[in-house]
């Protein structure tokens, strides 16, 4: 039993940075901007994030300088991805290209900025934010030890933006605006909705969740930040089409992917698995194979939005 908690518990560290990164780029696509730059403004997140605990943990100890270094990095996952709007929306530049400039550019700078602050790219924090056992939900049998101990702030945070995000995108007319700007925007010019004005908001959404990503990756499972996220952001973009575009099955495919990283981290941890003679290198292997697998037979049957990766002239019809 002891190792079921334990897998379950190290999926979740896994799994919420990509179910949150994965949600943000449902945002952009749905409204018809393609954003492959997740990786890039992942690691901005991250950067500015780590930064902000660096030089204020001493000053505002625990929970509350984490939740303002997810404000930092949701704002600087913004501010980046306004980069990628320009370009992609007023620009009508290629959406593929002006993304992988983002994810070039994004590890150069953090680097450079790192090294002018600290001579080194190594940013170091001190790991003050984990949660030996919510109170009361910790004592209820089986689930309490599974999902209320040995957690962190930012698991609850994933789950409670899941929830937001279904609702605005199904629920509100925000959500019904956006997703039609991704599927027929001519449609929704015709009907007085500003397309230009709702894809700059995908964008901008999907930038704040990837930012936050970023932060929320790093913190359950380092002690520094290196400028690199794992290649998270186009893991997450796996999960993004696996789970159709759509919050209920993004959640599935964050859960299958997650517990994948989380066998190929921490086998050595699992005395069967350990026992078994497998070289170290096929267990990191595991999750990348699994995505080539589930995107080649998923692939066929993918209902991405019509108009996405598609710029919109508002002259043409």
């Amino acid at each position: 039993m002891s190792i079921l908690y334990f897998l379950v518990q190290q999926t979740m560290f896994f799994s919420i940075p990509l179910l949150v990164v994965a949600l943000g780029g449902m945002f952009s696509e749905r409204s018809g901007v393609i954003n492959i730059a997740l990786e890039g403004i992942m690691i901005m997140g991250a950067f500015a994030g780590i930064l902000f605990i660096n030089v204020t943990q001493q000053f505002i100890p625990g929970q509350p300088v984490l939740l303002m270094a997810v404000m930092v990095s949701m704002l600087t996952g913004i501010a980046v991805s306004l980069l990628h709007a320009y370009a992609s929306i007023n620009l009508k530049a290629n959406q593929i290209i002006s993304g992988t400039a983002i994810n070039m550019l994004a590890p150069a700078v953090a680097i450079y900025v790192a090294r002018m602050i600290r001579t080194v790219q190594q940013i170091p924090f001190v790991n003050q934010f984990h949660i030996e056992k919510v109170p009361l939900l910790g004592d209820i049998p089986f689930i309490g030890t599974m999902f209320f101990k040995n957690t962190y702030i930012t698991t609850y945070i994933g789950f409670l933006i899941l929830i937001i995000s279904a609702l605005v995108l199904y629920k509100t007319r925000f959500g019904l605006r956006l997703r039609s700007c991704g599927e027929h925007p001519q449609a929704a010019d015709s009907a007085g909705i500003n397309v230009y004005a709702m894809r700059y908001a995908g964008v901008m959404i999907s930038g704040a969740l990837a930012g936050l990503g970023g932060l929320v990756f790093v913190i359950p499972t380092s002690i520094e930040f290196n400028p690199e996220v794992s290649g998270y952001g186009f893991l997450a973009l796996a999960v993004l089409i696996f789970g159709q575009w759509k919050p209920g099955r993004i959640l599935a495919a964050a859960f299958f992917f997650g517990f994948m990283k989380a066998i190929s981290s921490s086998y050595s941890g699992i005395s069967f698995m350990r026992a078994i003679p497998i070289p170290s290198y096929v267990y990191k292997m595991i999750p990348y194979i699994a995505t080539l697998i589930v995107l080649a037979f998923s692939s066929k049957f993918s209902q991405a939005p019509k108009a996405e990766g598609i710029p919109y002239d508002k002259g043409r019809r």
